[in-house]
């Protein structure tokens, strides 16, 4: 996926628009704001550049049909309730967006899903996609739609709260989340024990079996810890291995001390060693 190491970032909020000042004025109409056209070509790279879509600095020259396709892909998304603010961090997160001939119809059907199927307001679309721009490179039919279905069918809600972990559950492919489902199985978890697990910690979706849950659930049977105490903090697949549960477990073993998972791994670090000197 592109990008993924930012997308935790603070999102900023939208900004209210200003009336410009510059040639870039924009038509006020009672749906959306439109971006005019009937300006030079270099007040158009302005413009673009002041949106960080164009730097300052770039060695290559746009064409005028370049610039007006980027200026129609931009005047669609502030249709959709995308900001400048938001342009550029779009751009920051995703900048092959804008330079890869990408036309309104080509994401479209993206928008319409998120406001038809999965009941987003234009707010809540605008969070989920800069969240995950990977979203606007999606394919409807073939992965967010059977996404949504299986994530709603499993129990879960509220998939339109503008959050990074939504955004990115729902740009998971069908095959992807029953892989890990069947790994919960695998251990002796109903199905419906380990939808649960899912719904009460979406994050389980996004590690891998071999690199983070086998190796987790190997050392959970090495400190003989039950089945049950996983089903009941499912959270234990979040803490990092080598760095919070392997010395966590030994410092507890030495002194003979036997805790709940949760009240081992939950505590910052002065305070469990605070705690258990």
């Amino acid at each position: 996926m592109l990008c993924l190491q930012l997308l935790l970032s603070p999102i900023p909020p939208n900004q209210p628009r200003k009336t410009p000042s510059s040639p870039h004025q924009t038509l006020r109409s009672s749906s959306s704001t439109f971006i005019k056209f009937q300006t030079s070509h270099r007040e158009n790279l302005r413009f673009l550049n002041s949106l960080h879509i164009i730097p300052n600095s770039t060695p290559k020259i746009f064409t005028r049909e370049e610039v007006t396709q980027i200026l129609t892909l931009v005047n669609f998304l502030k249709s959709n309730g995308f900001s400048d603010a938001n342009l550029q961090r779009l751009s920051f997160l995703c900048p092959n967006l804008f330079h890869s001939g990408i036309h309104p119809a080509d994401v479209a059907p993206v928008f319409d899903f998120l406001s038809r199927d999965l009941s987003a307001s234009r707010d809540e679309a605008c969070g989920l996609v800069l969240r995950c721009p990977d979203l606007l490179f999606a394919h409807v039919d073939s992965c967010l739609r059977p996404t949504l279905e299986f994530l709603t069918n499993l129990g879960f809600e509220r998939l339109n709260s503008p959050n990074s972990l939504n955004a990115h559950l729902i740009n998971t492919r069908v095959e992807k989340l029953v892989e890990n489902i069947r790994f919960l199985e695998g251990l002796g978890l109903s199905s419906e024990e380990a939808a649960r697990v899912c719904v009460r910690f979406p994050a389980v979706f996004g590690y891998s079996v071999e690199n983070n849950l086998r190796p987790k659930v190997e050392f959970l049977i090495e400190m003989e810890r039950s089945l049950d105490e996983l089903k009941g903090f499912p959270q234990y697949f979040g803490f990092n291995l080598e760095r919070r549960i392997v010395p966590r477990h030994w410092h507890l073993k030495e002194r003979n001390v036997r805790v709940s998972l949760q009240k081992m791994l939950m505590l910052s670090d002065d305070k469990f060693y605070a705690r258990w000197k």
